[in-house]
């Protein structure tokens, strides 16, 4: 077998063996869970912080986890309800946002970093509900908190998320960027301590160039025609600079996100005159981000603990 076959061999099977790790921990059950509207999808989950690492043993950060999975429907809260527990025994509290998703099958659509091209999968996404549950849920959050998570102080709040969960991170943390005709527009930045966007799909271009997720940004925005018109509503680099301290997190040999797309974002935060935070981890892929078990998953901890304190 050719070097380069040998290589490539040995990066697929490592990358299979941390996605089995991520997926291996069984799902943890929420504090609490609250509707932020009336879809079975509008609600979020709330974990108390484990542990008191606050001075004086005060009330804890809030972290809000918006979850991957290419936006599709397949892929929910569930799969991170570990790496949400994991953080409450960091002493944070947390709340697992879910949101409406993709579901109609289309032919060529795999469902999976590995899925082959005859696959049957999901539709990317829904256009507009995805954006507009992300907006209603964070802005139903400081009431919520108050309610279902007295442990939390929403005043101190980092919003963190996973590939499309990062994505909707970074754009949440925009709205006030938005055209004038948004409706998920606001007038100021969102009170947020800052963003830690783990293998985040930030730049649209890129990622359409790349392909990542099977073309899944493109089919967010509707397909060709709606992803020119609606880029300007999505596509988190074209909205900044944010004024919010942002870290996006990212591993070298992630191959479902490659670094090329960080690295866009992080340029065209520069050229916008704001600095982005980038840490690149050697020899991690794209799950050990959101894996308890993995190092990585620390260094994302330590990383909305910078923000977050």
């Amino acid at each position: 077998m050719p070097d380069d076959a040998v290589a490539r061999a040995a990066a697929e099977a490592r990358a299979a063996a941390e996605e089995e790790s991520a997926f291996s921990h069984p799902a943890v059950d929420p504090d609490a869970t609250a509707a932020y509207g009336d879809d079975p999808d509008q609600v979020i989950d709330f974990y108390a912080p484990r542990v008191a690492v606050s001075p004086g043993g005060g009330l804890a950060p809030l972290v809000v986890v918006l979850h991957g999975g290419a936006w599709r429907a397949p892929y929910d809260r569930r799969h991170v309800t570990p790496f949400a527990d994991f953080l409450a025994r960091r002493g944070f509290a947390v709340a697992n946002v879910e949101y409406r998703r993709g579901g109609v099958s289309i032919p060529g659509q795999g469902q999976g970093a590995a899925a082959g091209a005859g696959d049957v999968g999901p539709v990317a996404g829904r256009w507009p509900e995805t954006f507009d549950d992300v907006a209603a849920a964070m802005d139903a959050l400081p009431a919520l908190v108050r309610e279902f998570l007295p442990q939390a102080d929403p005043r101190r709040m980092v919003v963190t998320g996973h590939s499309a969960g990062g994505h909707l991170a970074l754009w949440a943390a925009a709205r006030h960027l938005l055209p004038a005709d948004a409706a998920w527009r606001i007038d100021r930045p969102a009170p947020l301590r800052g963003v830690v966007a783990l293998a985040p799909i930030a730049d649209f271009t890129v990622a359409d160039k790349l392909d990542v997720c099977g073309g899944a940004c493109r089919q967010l925005l509707g397909g060709a025609e709606g992803f020119t018109a609606r880029v300007p509503y999505a596509d988190p680099a074209l909205l900044l600079p944010t004024g919010i301290a942002t870290t996006l997190v990212q591993g070298r040999t992630d191959t479902v996100v490659p670094e090329a797309v960080a690295e866009a974002y992080a340029d065209a935060a520069a050229k916008a005159g704001e600095v982005v935070g980038l840490t690149l981890l050697e020899d991690v892929g794209h799950f050990p981000l959101i894996d308890p078990a993995a190092d990585a998953c620390a260094v994302v901890a330590e990383e909305i603990a910078q923000l977050a304190w």
